[in-house]
């Protein structure tokens, strides 16, 4: 690809404005929760789009978190500590 054929682009720093996160209650009393974060965003320095106005690659992530109404979950006996060899230890627990 000739240089010509490239877009360059400087990162732009970022900070979250109000809340980054959306929640929802569904009829069964779940939770959905819907997080989206910029994981990087850039400005093109070489390059404008046809209208003139500045182009920008934005990276981001979306995460969601489901909670049951009555909040509670299972795990293998294996992960808790004390339980599983050293090695295959989960590293939040201790």
């Amino acid at each position: 690809m000739a240089d010509g054929d490239r877009i360059e682009f400087r990162m732009l720093d970022h900070a979250s404005v109000g809340d980054d996160t959306v929640s929802f209650r569904l009829e069964d009393g779940t939770t959905v929760k819907v997080k989206v974060t910029l994981e990087r965003v850039g400005i093109a320095t070489n390059y404008r789009n046809p209208d003139g106005t500045a182009h920008y690659a934005v990276n981001t992530a979306v995460k969601v978190y489901v909670i049951p109404s009555d909040k509670k979950f299972t795990m293998p006996k294996s992960q808790v500590a004390g339980n599983a060899p050293p090695d295959r230890q989960p590293s939040h627990i201790t």
